[in-house]
């Protein structure tokens, strides 16, 4: 399983093989390598799925939403309840 983070493509970039785009990540636009990509040629507007700087899939703006909420989801912190029974079930573990 890989991380993959949205980004909207804004431009694609000369040089490089063609395999380089510019894409902006929440607000921070990124140059990304483009040339995993082959489901033909890729535009302005697009979203794509990144993962270590380069585009593993083409999503939707749907999909992208939902990988955003998921790794925003993974940002939170875990409820105090939850913290608490897994820090007392440690403890039982390491008394045993």
């Amino acid at each position: 399983m890989c991380l993959g983070i949205p980004g909207q493509v804004i431009e694609l970039l000369e040089g490089y093989g063609n395999q380089l785009a510019l894409v902006d990540v929440a607000g921070v636009q990124r140059k990304i390598n483009i040339g995993l990509l082959d489901e033909g040629p890729l535009e302005p507007g697009t979203w794509v799925l990144i993962h270590m700087g380069f585009a593993l899939e083409r999503v939707d703006a749907a999909g992208a939403e939902r990988a955003l909420s998921g790794l925003e989801l993974m940002g939170q912190p875990r409820e105090p309840q939850a913290e608490a029974s897994t820090a007392e079930a440690r403890r039982a573990a390491v008394e045993g």
